[in-house]
């Protein structure tokens, strides 16, 4: 007999987990959302406060980001650090990825060095993009946006982001606000991401 599946109810906008990916939770005694969200937080504070001490400047190429995204899972998931093998509801062909990541990492060093755009505004079209390639098969908004705050701060030399100072994995007010701004930026229209990034 397999274990309980977990009972995972996701927001409206979320990219669910395939089954394959749900087997791939290391702590077997979850069941719920709720327990899942705690856990998941819990490593992310933990990869917050390496990232205090390390106060990465390297950031703008795909090692630095499967290593992130590795810290911040993977007491919770088998396949934290690792690029989706499927294709999502969001995001780029798998078989994609590595690619965009590159061509991405590229452009953002451009603008950076070109001074193209105003710091924040380097930001927030570095998190749009990479929510776009969505590389993970989960926590892709949350890794955006906390690698958007590494080259806002060590990089630009800004301040972090605020993100709505609200927790974005719930469902409610907040969430569809940003929502409603990634898809304006799909437009090309950052500016409803800007003032929610700077609430």
């Amino acid at each position: 007999m397999g274990r309980r599946m977990m009972e995972l109810h996701y927001p409206e906008d979320a990219t669910p987990l395939s089954r394959d990916e749900v087997d791939g939770l290391i702590l077997t005694h979850i069941t719920t959302r709720a327990e899942l969200d705690r856990w998941e937080q819990d490593n992310i504070n933990e990869a917050i406060a390496w990232l205090d001490k390390q106060k990465p400047k390297d950031i703008l190429n795909e090692d630095f980001m499967l290593k992130l995204h590795k810290r911040m899972f993977e007491k919770v998931w088998k396949w934290a650090g690792c690029l989706r093998q499927k294709d999502k509801n969001i995001g780029v062909p798998w078989s994609r990825i590595s690619i965009d990541l590159k061509i991405f990492c590229d452009d953002v060093k451009f603008w950076i060095k070109d001074k193209t755009y105003p710091p924040d505004e380097i930001g927030i079209r570095f998190h749009h993009r990479l929510v776009s390639i969505h590389p993970f098969p989960n926590g892709n908004g949350r890794h955006a946006r906390l690698l958007t705050d590494l080259l806002i701060e060590n990089v630009l030399g800004q301040p972090r982001l605020t993100w709505g100072r609200v927790n974005l994995t719930k469902a409610g007010d907040p969430r569809d606000r940003y929502m409603k701004a990634l898809h304006a930026a799909d437009h090309f229209d950052y500016e409803p991401l800007l003032v929610f990034a700077r609430l």
